[in-house]
This record gives structure tokens, C-alpha cells and sequence, in this order.
């Protein structure tokens, strides 16, 4: 009896220093120029509440997350021009662990400057990196795939990566081939890349959802601090030496003003092709808790409540006559008609007003310039 209660201590003990060393790591600095006019340069889609659920996307992400790591080990990277609205939002975060970004360089300098960063005082960190802009419905689902993942990672040098399970032939995504044959010896559920897909057409999207072994990539990632930079020592030096240069200058006065001088120097690289579709030890963990990118227009309407004709209406008074498969966004005007539409959206925004097919949303950078 003593053997057993000495054992569930340890066991506590064991979970506890697990807890304690996982890091949740939101990347925020995206523009998301599909869903303009809601979404612009100025206020991104992720400091918006899109779904008008009365939380913004930014604060969904945390929400989903809680209980996965302590508070003093949740970071977001932004762009400098949107931390006052991150700091606004999530008034619970440490102001040091908002990074600021001087310029875009896409994901890789991102997850570098954090990875680092967090390294210098955490060097055991178990991290899970993920965007700001996702939903999920199944949020039970997602927290137990995220512990199991971490879990995963926690003594080991594998990069994990999630791959969700697809519903559609969905040109907007990347995909991940896996190897199903053999899963891995430590969880069952987890398997061996084959390969990255890039964005497919039509007809190569539609071959792929016909076999079992390929995956939505979501740009969701878990790993060990040190297998990551570790990996970007290897695969990514000029990018390594800038964030290895600034580690004496971490959490003190000067590391923004170094920040604001190095980090330019980078590379703009995604992580995907920085490091994942070049190391050995990548894995992906097939998952299905209801999610999506909401990327687009198209997103938004499969993943908001509809009305008997599928209209998706997100605004205070909308009356739809005549018009079905449509999603109207209009949180900003008091009173909104439309009658005779099919297929289309209807979003205004600070003035501007866009009525577009759905079909033809892919224009809608074209529209915005």
C-alpha cells in the first residue's frame, strides 16, 4: 500500500512538471486579405468577433487553450502595429510575452524569436504553436488530442504536426500524405509523414479525399524547444545566428531595439518549408474536432449558423426575402435587406460595402486593391 501511494505522488509530481513546462505559443500577425472588407491591414480578422458570438477570433484561441499550460506560459507574436490591441484583448497576458514583430517575415523568423526566447529561462519548454485564427466545435475533442500531443513531445525529438481529418474537396488548404502502416511505438494514434502537399487543384483534391491517408495541414505544431531549434540550427543557420546573437539581451531593455534591427534581416520563410518538409523525425497526429481555418467567406458560411434557406446572418437586424446560400456580415449598420440573392456575400465594413458571388471570392484581393 505505501509502494502505490509513493507512486501516485511521483505520478503527480511527473504531470505537474509537464504542466508546468508547456508553452502555448498564438502567432497573430496575419492580415487576412480574403475577408476584406472585414478584415484589413489596419484591424485583421483575428482581433474580430466573426463569428458574433461576442468573442474575437484572438480570444477563442486562448479560450480553447485554457488548462493546457499556465498564464505565465502563454505568448503571442505580433506585428508591432497590432500589440496594443493584443494587449487590449487579453489583458491577462504578461506584457513581455506579447513579441512585437518590426516587419512580416512569415512563420519560421516568428516561431525563431519565441522559440529562443522562451528557451533562455525555460530550457525543457514543450511547446504548441498554433494561429490565431481557427475555430474549432469540438473543443473537448481538441484539448484531448493537444495533452496527448504534448505529452508526445515532452522526451523526445519528434516534430508533431495536426492533420485534420477532410469533409470536401478543399482547394485552400495544404495536405499531409501520412504513412498508416505503422504507427508510433509511443502513441498509437500518431504516424510518419510521407509528404506535404502543396495547395491542390480541383481534380488533384478530390483523388486525394478518396484515400484515407491524407490530411488537411492546419499550421498546428507541437515540439520540444530544443528539437526546434535544434532543427533551425540545422536547416535554417543565418536565421539561428540572429535569435542565438540576442540571447544575452532576452527580457531586458534592449531586446526590442535589437529586435527592431535584426529581425528584418531574415529570411521570410514559412516553418513548412524552413524545417518540416526537410527533417527526418516529422509526424502528424489525423484529428477531427470540427475545424477550420476561416480563411474565406466560404469558410465562414459552412461554419456559422444557418437559416432554412442556408443563410449565414451575422449582424443585429438582417431580413433576407428571396434569397438562399448566402452569408451577409453586417455588425456595423442598424438594418440590413437584401431580397433576390443566391450565392452570395454581402459584408459592409467602416464604410466600405462588398456584394460578391461566392464563387468568385478568390477575387476579393483583386477587389480590395
Amino acid at each position: 500500500m505505501e509502494n502505490i501511494s509513493i507512486f501516485v505522488v511521483i505520478n503527480k509530481i511527473d504531470v505537474a512538471m509537464g504542466f508546468n513546462n508547456n508553452h502555448l505559443v498564438i502567432m497573430a500577425g496575419g492580415v487576412g486579405s480574403r475577408f476584406w472588407p472585414m478584415s484589413t491591414s489596419d484591424y485583421p480578422k483575428q482581433f474580430i468577433d466573426v463569428l458574433g458570438c461576442g468573442r474575437t477570433l484572438l480570444q477563442l484561441t486562448m479560450d480553447r487553450f485554457q488548462g493546457i499550460c499556465p498564464l505565465e506560459n502563454v505568448w503571442v507574436v505580433t506585428s508591432e502595429k497590432y500589440a496594443e490591441e493584443v494587449k487590449r484583448q487579453l489583458p491577462e497576458l504578461v506584457d513581455d510575452h506579447i513579441l512585437r514583430e518590426p516587419c512580416r517575415r512569415n512563420t519560421a523568423p516568428c516561431i525563431a524569436y519565441v522559440s529562443w526566447k522562451i528557451k533562455a529561462r525555460d530550457p525543457k519548454a514543450n511547446m504548441v504553436v498554433t494561429p490565431s485564427d481557427h475555430v474549432v466545435m469540438d473543443g473537448r475533442e481538441f484539448q484531448r488530442v493537444i495533452n496527448s500531443a504534448l505529452k508526445f513531445t515532452n522526451n523526445s525529438d519528434a516534430i508533431l504536426t495536426l492533420g485534420m481529418k477532410p469533409t470536401r474537396p478543399e482547394t485552400g488548404y495544404g495536405y499531409i500524405e501520412a504513412d498508416l502502416s505503422y504507427p508510433s511505438n509511443y502513441n498509437k494514434e500518431i504516424y510518419r509523414v510521407d509528404s506535404f502537399k502543396e495547395k491542390p487543384e480541383l481534380a488533384t483534391a478530390e483523388r486525394y479525399i478518396k484515400k484515407s491517408s491524407f490530411f488537411w495541414n492546419a499550421g498546428i505544431f507541437v515540439w520540444n524547444v530544443n528539437t526546434v531549434v535544434n532543427s533551425l540550427r540545422v536547416y535554417q543557420p543565418a536565421i539561428s545566428k540572429i535569435f542565438e546573437r540576442l540571447l544575452p539581451y532576452y527580457y531586458t531593455e534592449q531586446e526590442q531595439v535589437l529586435i527592431n534591427e535584426q529581425f528584418p534581416l531574415c529570411e521570410s520563410i514559412s516553418i513548412d518549408y524552413a524545417i518540416m518538409e526537410k527533417a527526418d523525425e516529422i509526424f502528424v497526429f489525423p484529428a477531427d474536432f470540427g475545424w477550420s481555418d476561416l480563411g474565406t467567406w466560404g469558410s465562414l458560411h459552412l461554419n456559422s449558423k444557418r437559416d432554412a434557406q442556408n443563410n449565414a446572418l451575422i449582424g443585429e437586424n438582417i431580413k433576407m426575402y428571396e434569397s438562399r446560400n448566402c452569408v451577409v456580415h453586417t455588425t456595423q449598420e442598424k438594418k440590413v435587406v437584401v431580397q433576390g440573392l443566391d450565392g452570395y456575400i454581402v459584408a459592409e465594413n467602416d464604410g466600405t460595402l462588398l456584394i460578391c458571388r461566392l464563387s468568385e471570392e478568390q477575387r476579393i484581393k483583386e477587389f480590395a486593391e
